[in-house]
């Protein structure tokens, strides 16, 4: 991992920094510092002030760990928020999808039924995450290297898991006969469009509203017609 050194725009505290003196933290030995405890710091920067204006110096002093410390981890601040909304999807995604769900099939109705309701709850739990809400309002340019460029982790990991589940559906005929992994890819970039594009259709910044559910609807109708045998 990198270990550079910051440069000057990532030394210089940001203004709110400035209003209150910071509290005197001891240091710990890099492997001693939870990540979680660096991840929540950087959760609750982006909150406050947005992406852009954080940098690895505001980070050390909420996380309560110095700037070396950070840089074994992590090169820049965009790793960290990589980190960080890799953490957050994860969680949604594995609610949305809990292991009995991709693997218990004993119904084919229920099986792909369950399939669908877990594509639009994620959804659903993404589009109106705090999280992405303040990347979209503050600096959208974060997610084009995942829209138009790469793959990242959360969509390899997205796509893994409806691929399961489509696989012991297609098995007990719930699902129609096709590649799970297309049909994955398929119904992945459908929610997706939904998760990022539908609060701009609907008129509904906040990723909320009647509008958007009745979308959500249409986006389980879709799904599970498109996956029925």
């Amino acid at each position: 991992m990198s270990q550079r050194i910051n440069s000057p725009a990532e030394d210089s505290p940001i203004e709110p920094s400035r209003t209150t003196e910071p509290k005197a933290v001891e240091f710990k030995a890099a492997n001693a510092i939870p990540e979680e405890q660096i991840l929540d710091a950087a959760y609750r920067l982006l909150l406050t002030i947005g992406p852009q204006r954080m940098t690895m110096a505001d980070l050390a002093r909420q996380a309560g760990v110095s700037r070396a410390t950070l840089y074994r981890r992590w090169g820049s601040v965009r790793e960290v928020l990589a980190a960080l909304t890799t953490r957050a999807w994860v969680g949604l995604a594995e609610q949305a999808f809990p292991a009995e769900t991709r693997a218990d099939v004993s119904s084919t109705d229920h099986s792909r039924a369950r399939l669908v309701d877990g594509v639009v709850l994620l959804a659903r739990a993404i589009r109106t995450h705090p999280l992405l809400r303040t990347i979209i309002e503050l600096d959208p340019e974060f997610l084009a290297p995942y829209l138009l460029k790469r793959r990242g982790t959360n969509t390899n990991h997205q796509l893994a898991m409806l691929e399961a589940g489509l696989r012991a559906a297609i098995a007990e005929g719930a699902v129609r006969e096709a590649d799970p992994a297309l049909l994955a890819r398929s119904v992945l970039l459908t929610a997706w469009s939904f998760t990022l594009t539908g609060p701009v259709f609907a008129d509904a910044p906040e990723g909320t509203g009647p509008e958007l559910d009745r979308l959500d609807a249409e986006l389980r109708l879709m799904i599970d017609r498109y996956l029925a045998p």
